[in-house]
C-alpha cells in the first residue's frame, strides 16, 4: 500500500470503504487490527484517500468485513479502479484532445452517479442540451480556438447524454432559472428547437424531471449560482461548483447538507413539474407568433 496525494476519486473510494467497514460493525481500531495494518492511522489514510490499496488488500477487506455480495465488490472494485494512477475511460480516450485536465474527475463522476440534482442559473445543462444550442454555447465561450475544437468538445457534451439513456440511467432533476429559458442562445430556431427539446424529454423519461424557478419567485436560496449534486449508490455524495477554469468538489457532510438543504428549498420554491412544462410551452407559443 502506498502513500498518494487524495484525488476525488480516491476520497469516493475511501469513504465507501468506511461505510462497509462501519457496516460490519468495527471499530477504527479493531478493523486495523483485523486487517494487520499498524494501527488506527493506517487505515484512516486508507479511509481518506491518501494511501492507495492492492487488489490482495481489497479482497482482505471483503473478507473481514463480511461483504459477501458480488455486486457490492463489483462496484467497490470499480471504484477502487477510478482511484487508481492513470485511469480513464473510453470516453476519456476517445476525447482526450478535447477535454481539459479539471473536466476529467467531472466526467468520471457523472458516468458513476445514480442522480444528479442541479440548479442551472444561466444556461440549459450540458445533458439537455441540443447541438445547435451546445454549439452556439461553446463558441461563444472563447475557450476553444478552431471550429473542430468546438465540434469535438460538442460532440464529447452529446455523447454524455447518453448517461440518460444507458440500462440504468442517471436520474437528473435540474431547475432552471426562467431566465435561461428567454435567453435566446443560438437565435429564435435554435431556441425554439431547444425548449421543444426540453419537453421532448421529460416525456420520454421519467428519470428527467425539470422544474422552472420563475421570476415572481424573487429571491432564493442560491444566489452565489449555480451547482450539482451528485449522488452514487455507495459512497458520499458530491457537490459540483463549476466555474470557468476550474471544478470544485465539496464531500464534507456539513457542506453537502447546506447545498441539499438550499436544492431543497429552491425546489419547492419552484413551479412543480406540471407548471413548469405549461411555462415552456407557453414560450414555445410566443416563438411561433
Amino acid at each position: 500500500m502506498a502513500e498518494s496525494r487524495p484525488n476525488v476519486h480516491r476520497r469516493r473510494f475511501g469513504s465507501a470503504l468506511r461505510s462497509l467497514r462501519r457496516a460490519a460493525g468495527f471499530s477504527m481500531e479493531e478493523a486495523a487490527t483485523r486487517l494487520g495494518l499498524h494501527g488506527k492511522p493506517a487505515l484512516s489514510k486508507i479511509e481518506n484517500g491518501k494511501q492507495r490499496v492492492s487488489g490482495l488488500g481489497l479482497t482482505a477487506i471483503f473478507e473481514i468485513y463480511g461483504v459477501e455480495s458480488e455486486e457490492t465488490r463489483a462496484k467497490v472494485k470499480a471504484m477502487a479502479a477510478l482511484a487508481a494512477p492513470g485511469k480513464r475511460t473510453n470516453l476519456l480516450d476517445e476525447y482526450q484532445d478535447a477535454i481539459r485536465e479539471p473536466f476529467e474527475d467531472y466526467l468520471l463522476l457523472e458516468g458513476l452517479a445514480e442522480r444528479s440534482e442541479t440548479l442551472f442559473l444561466q444556461v440549459i445543462p450540458g445533458l439537455l442540451q441540443t447541438r445547435a444550442y451546445a454549439t452556439s454555447i461553446v463558441e461563444r465561450s472563447k475557450a476553444w480556438s478552431s471550429k473542430r475544437e468546438v465540434d469535438r468538445f460538442v460532440d464529447l457534451r452529446l455523447r454524455r447524454q447518453a448517461v440518460l439513456t444507458r440500462e440504468n440511467p442517471l436520474n437528473l432533476w435540474c431547475i432552471l432559472d426562467e431566465a435561461v429559458l428567454h435567453r435566446a442562445v443560438g437565435g429564435p430556431e435554435v431556441m425554439r428547437d431547444q425548449l421543444e427539446s426540453l419537453l421532448r424529454v421529460t416525456e420520454e423519461h421519467e428519470h428527467v424531471g425539470i422544474q422552472v424557478l420563475p421570476f415572481g419567485a424573487g429571491a432564493h436560496a442560491a444566489p452565489d449560482g449555480s451547482f450539482q449534486l451528485l449522488g452514487f449508490q455507495m459512497g458520499s455524495p458530491v457537490v459540483v461548483v463549476q466555474t470557468r477554469t476550474t471544478s470544485v468538489y465539496l464531500e464534507e457532510d456539513a457542506d453537502v447538507e447546506r447545498y441539499q438543504s438550499a436544492f431543497d428549498d429552491l425546489r419547492a420554491q419552484a413551479l412543480d413539474l406540471h407548471g413548469s412544462r405549461h411555462l415552456i410551452q407557453q414560450l414555445i407559443k410566443d416563438a411561433k407568433t
